[in-house]
């Protein structure tokens, strides 16, 4: 919320500078000038000790001809090499001047800093309100008190919007042109190659960092939050690689697309391991497992409703690729693993406490009257 804050902030003090007439109409090719003007502006408005604002005028006038772009380029790699670890102006200048056309993307000049975009905040949202109103009632919350939810909602939601944002990167990889086909997303135009090589790049590092760093900061990574993020990795590799192997007509084995289907849901498993540690709570394993066996068989009720529009997007799904595994008997196997997972939830149904077991149950139910895909 406050990178949208930001973003409000420098719009208002470009129309107002347009007003003003201290700059043109905005133009395609004058639009980037504006953002840095008006970087400058809110920078030279912030409070700095005893300086008024006609001598922060001064001190500009005096001093910007001494500043040329070779003591810039100089003064950007001393200190990109020192780095910082505060939250300084000079971050605050340089974050507003972020283009918006890339503000959905973890940038490649910013990989120390945990970004997320407008986009993935939306796109986590339904997942967000499907992990309070299922998960909250494991730690003894009431999801109809507002209180509850808003306590720890901003955390959660960053967390979730963060991992939404790096499975939009993986997913322009998949819905790049690969031997002469092209799989893109609905309504969105086709991924340059630039682009490509950035998405494929934010993989082959350590994408998970800037987010760990900042919950790290803030006392509550955890060692099991750190392998839920190596999930996440694997889970995403195991996704190009399968699709890949799809468009390519290739053979993939039963044992790759199972292990990804259980890792599919890591993102709830991070959210609730951050939610024993926001409420200081010990991680409760019999609850971990029966959710663990929940999680799978939901992500299987997604696939089999989204299959359709799952094979036009190139995703994985676990229907898509046992077809190309079993052929016409790929109903029959999916079928199978889900009746043994429907025993295995069966069994640990019954070591969840009777009110909390009756709480689930009569989420599953909610859930599906109102048409989402449950167990």
């Amino acid at each position: 919320m406050e990178s949208l804050r930001k973003l409000e902030e420098l719009q208002k003090t470009i129309m107002l500078m347009q007003s003003y007439g201290v700059v043109s109409s905005s133009s395609s090719s004058d639009h980037d000038s504006n953002r840095f003007i008006a970087s400058l502006v809110l920078f030279l408005i912030q409070p700095c000790g005893e300086l008024d604002l006609a001598k922060k005028c001064a001190l500009v006038s005096d001093y910007v001809p001494k500043i040329s772009s070779g003591f810039l380029q100089k003064a950007s790699i001393c200190l990109s090499q020192k780095g910082s670890q505060q939250h300084n102006v000079g971050e605050e200048f340089q974050i507003n001047c972020v283009d918006k056309s890339d503000s959905y993307l973890l940038h490649s000049d910013f990989e120390e800093m945990a970004m997320i975009g407008l986009d993935s905040m939306q796109r986590a949202n339904s997942t967000l309100e499907d992990f309070c109103r299922s998960y909250f009632m494991f730690h003894g919350m009431d999801v109809n008190k507002p209180n509850e939810i808003f306590k720890y909602l901003p955390l959660l939601s960053f967390t979730e919007s963060y991992i939404y944002q790096l499975d939009s990167l993986n997913e322009k990889t998949l819905h790049a042109p690969r031997n002469g086909e092209k799989f893109l997303e609905r309504g969105a135009k086709e991924v340059e190659p630039m682009f490509i090589s950035k998405f494929t790049n934010v993989f082959k590092t350590d994408p998970f960092r800037p987010l760990a760093d900042l919950l790290g900061y803030h006392g509550l990574l955890t060692e099991r939050m750190r392998e839920e993020f190596k999930h996440g990795e694997e889970y995403w590799a195991l996704e190009r690689m399968l699709c890949c192997a799809l468009v390519n007509r290739k053979e993939i084995s039963v044992e790759d697309v199972i292990k990804a289907i259980h890792l599919k849901s890591f993102d709830y498993r991070v959210l609730n391991l951050l939610l024993y540690q926001l409420r200081g709570e010990q991680v409760n394993e019999v609850h971990m497992d029966f959710l663990s066996i929940s999680e799978f068989l939901v992500e299987v009720a997604d696939d089999l409703f989204d299959y359709e529009d799952d094979v036009l997007e190139n995703n994985f799904n676990i229907l898509r690729m046992f077809v190309r595994i079993y052929g016409t008997s790929a109903p029959a196997m999916v079928a199978k693993y889900i009746a043994q997972a429907e025993e295995k939830y069966s069994i640990l149904l019954k070591t969840l406490e009777s009110q909390l077991s009756l709480e689930y149950h009569r989420r599953c139910e909610e859930a599906t009257r109102e048409g989402n895909v449950t167990i």
